[in-house]
């Protein structure tokens, strides 16, 4: 009787501890990690639907920003791991809002008076110029007659696909390494930052506008994708770059080039996890990008330089902060292994 008696009272006790921690019986709605968004995604959300919502507002919400929300929203009301892809793709999407944001702004500090044009034409030639003709030109005056329709379209896949490669790498990262990919995202949102700032501390025109307008400012102008992405545009019968150029705001911004600036932030932070392989292909498509600024009538050689510059300091940054984030990780890691049963990344 006894033992039947202490046998009936163990399994009791194992039932009710297995009540507790949610392995016996279906736990209420409320608590569940599927249904409930985090603190983070609740933030998100407040942030993207507000700015749709700011947009209709105004008249001016676009499909791509509804998108986003949208893509916002399923990962906040998913598994665990959706929301840490949340939190890892999260300063991607800030990068969007302050850019989207930037049109309010577009006037501060320009003028002309304070927009750099002929100056850092000047510069240009003296630094990085070539002898043609029995005179000095820059490497944009030497490459616009000899365009053609073949380096046109290889100078514009870069251009046209940057923003899913960031995107791409950062899910990469996201799955291998998350403490990388962190340092890789929020570096990625402060090199824009710095950039959109450098855009109205040092407002500068590209080359493009240069070979249209000389050395007159305009602060009218139109933004332009230039020459040679409007050829490959009527090529292939589409007006993406037309549409990409014709939402910017800054006609003025190109100092640095952060077209420049993400391959070298891509390289710099990933250098530590790659191979041979992946380091030459972070670098060919480092190399890639630059000849296409230039090519493309895009960025002065100095541009790119200083988003070079931009990027590694920035990268810097982040490797000397990564203890924080290190901290942050051993923080979130309990919850996560609780809710999936393995650690992140």
């Amino acid at each position: 009787m006894r033992t039947r008696r202490a046998a009936r009272a163990e399994h009791d006790a194992t039932l009710m501890i297995s009540r507790h921690h949610g392995a016996v019986g279906t736990p209420p709605r409320s608590s569940s990690p599927r249904s409930r968004p985090d603190t983070v995604a609740m933030l998100a959300l407040l942030l993207f639907w507000g700015w749709v919502v700011a947009m209709v507002v105004r008249g001016t919400v676009r499909w791509d920003q509804i998108a986003v929300a949208l893509f916002a929203t399923v990962l906040a009301f998913g598994p665990p791991r959706a929301k840490q892809l949340l939190r890892g793709v999260l300063p991607l999407g800030l990068v969007g809002l302050t850019y989207d944001a930037m049109r309010f702004v577009e006037h501060w500090g320009v003028s002309e008076s304070t927009v750099h044009l002929c100056d850092l034409r000047a510069l240009e030639l003296r630094w990085f110029g070539i002898s043609s003709g029995g005179e000095r030109i820059t490497l944009h005056d030497w490459l616009q007659p000899r365009a053609s329709a073949w380096l046109d379209l290889l100078a514009a896949v870069p251009y046209g696909a940057f923003l899913a490669v960031v995107f791409g790498y950062c899910v990469y990262l996201f799955v291998r390494d998350f403490e990388a990919q962190q340092r890789f995202a929020w570096a990625f949102f402060a090199v824009n930052l710095l950039g959109f700032a450098t855009y109205h501390l040092y407002p500068a025109a590209p080359p493009w506008y240069f070979h249209r307008y000389g050395c007159t400012v305009d602060l009218h102008a139109l933004a332009s994708a230039g020459p040679n992405l409007t050829r490959v545009d009527a090529l292939l019968g589409v007006s993406y770059f037309s549409g990409m150029y014709g939402r910017a705001s800054d006609v003025f911004g190109a100092v640095p080039s952060l077209h420049v600036a993400y391959p070298t932030l891509m390289l710099a932070v990933g250098w530590p996890l790659h191979g041979t392989l992946g380091r030459g292909l972070l670098a060919l498509f480092l190399l890639w990008m630059a000849f296409s600024a230039v090519y493309l009538d895009h960025h002065w050689v100095v541009d790119i330089i200083a988003g070079v510059a931009y990027a590694l300091v920035v990268a810097y940054g982040a490797r000397r902060l990564a203890p924080l984030f290190g901290r942050a990780l051993a923080r979130d890691e309990p919850a996560f292994q609780s809710e999936t049963g393995r650690a992140p990344g």
